[in-house]
């Protein structure tokens, strides 16, 4: 590395999906990020989906290079061996100091260092959660990272001590960088913003607990919904429950779903408009996350950004980004149930929560985000 000069660093933003989960988030927010820093600050390549260069480089304005991957890494397994082939080749073409791999897996050969983002370790803490091929695949694309990148970038002080527990990581090569949440798209809701949603949704006036989420086993949306059923059941306009996001692969949510009492309802609209999202979280009674675990818990930062009362549980890391601005819960239907029923009933409670949550949620920001991914870069550059 040039003194004075910052390295030259290749994102590989082909794990993105297109629906923008967690991890679209995470890549969107830190790009983002990046491009509003000072040129001097990061020399940044970036290599994406087709379907998402035009969108990197209107958001990066000509502040880095922007590279469309094969049409094939739509496909994940075909990502998957591009990545140990045609990635290292695309870092030395665009001159890469520096490869970061921003979920789980890395080329095994990069020619040059790589630093990693492990978002969680679940796998190996909750690996009832996950099927069999996906905890397999996990585990041993963490146990590698940890092992071939020069440095591992976490979410959490949480992920890091678990992996520091469970897999003997070295401390010396985990970097703790908090996601972020963008404002202007999370945000107290307007009036109007709320209307909408409830419009779309078809619930008028009528109030509704919400959660948004990837319905996978650990987000225990199933124990959600029984907790719901039983906390609104005696209510004589019981609010609904909206269980907006991906569909995921949780068999049990449809055996939940089909023991609530039919005069209760429960929507399952799939994937909102991003638009939409903060009318969506800010005009819920409740947003509800009674996870099993998280690596972060970007949900419940982006409901309190939108002034939503939490309700969430303290798993791993959900108390680093909930603090005291949120309500917490257990795992168990039964004790879901009291605290959402204590919580619905307590108005002033849910407006205190919300404030709390609001201010506290400033304080992620995509910005500091990126100001340790580049202190990595820089440290790793100059090894």
């Amino acid at each position: 590395m040039t003194a004075g000069r910052p390295p030259r660093v290749l994102v590989d933003a082909t794990s993105v999906p297109a629906d923008r989960g967690g991890v679209g988030r995470y890549v969107d927010g830190l790009l983002g990020a990046l491009g509003r820093m000072d040129p001097d600050r990061v020399d940044l390549a970036v290599v994406a989906q087709r379907s998402d260069a035009e969108r990197y480089s209107r958001m990066l304005d000509n502040k880095a290079e922007v590279i469309a991957g094969p049409a094939a890494v739509a496909h994940r397994p075909a990502r998957l061996a591009w990545e140990q082939t045609g990635l290292p080749l695309l870092a030395q073409q665009v001159g890469a100091q520096v490869l970061h791999s921003p979920f789980y897996t890395c080329p095994l050969r990069a020619g040059c260092p790589v630093t990693v983002t492990v978002h969680d370790a679940t796998f190996f803490t909750e690996p009832e959660h996950y099927d069999n091929t996906k905890r397999t695949f996990f585990r041993s694309a963490i146990k590698t990272s940890l092992r071939r990148a020069a440095r591992v970038i976490v979410p959490s002080k949480a992920t890091r001590d678990e992996l520091i527990r469970l897999l003997d990581a070295d401390p010396t090569h985990i970097d703790v960088a908090y996601h972020g949440v963008d404002q202007a798209a999370f945000h107290a809701p307007t009036e109007e913003e709320k209307a909408r949603v409830r419009a779309r949704l078809g619930l008028t006036d009528a109030g509704y607990v919400a959660f948004l989420g990837a319905k996978e086993p650990r987000k225990n949306v199933p124990n959600l919904i029984r907790g719901w059923a039983r906390a609104v059941a005696d209510w004589p306009h019981p609010p609904a429950l909206v269980l907006a996001g991906g569909q995921g692969h949780d068999d049990e949510i449809d055996r939940a779903v089909a023991e609530v009492p039919s005069h209760l309802r429960l929507l399952r609209p799939g994937y909102l408009r991003y638009a939409d999202l903060p009318g969506f979280l800010g005009g819920a009674l409740v947003a509800c996350y009674p996870s099993f675990g998280e690596g972060f818990g970007l949900p419940i930062l982006e409901a309190m950004a939108c002034a939503t009362p939490v309700l969430t549980t303290p798993r791993l890391s959900l108390p680093e980004v909930g603090g005291d601005a949120v309500a917490y819960t257990t795992e168990d239907p039964d004790r879901i149930a009291a605290d959402l029923a204590d919580l619905l009933h307590d108005e002033p409670r849910r407006l205190t929560l919300a404030k709390a949550g609001f201010d506290r949620a400033k304080e992620f920001t995509w910005a500091s985000s990126a100001e340790v991914h580049v202190t990595t870069w820089k440290r790793v550059a100059a090894l």
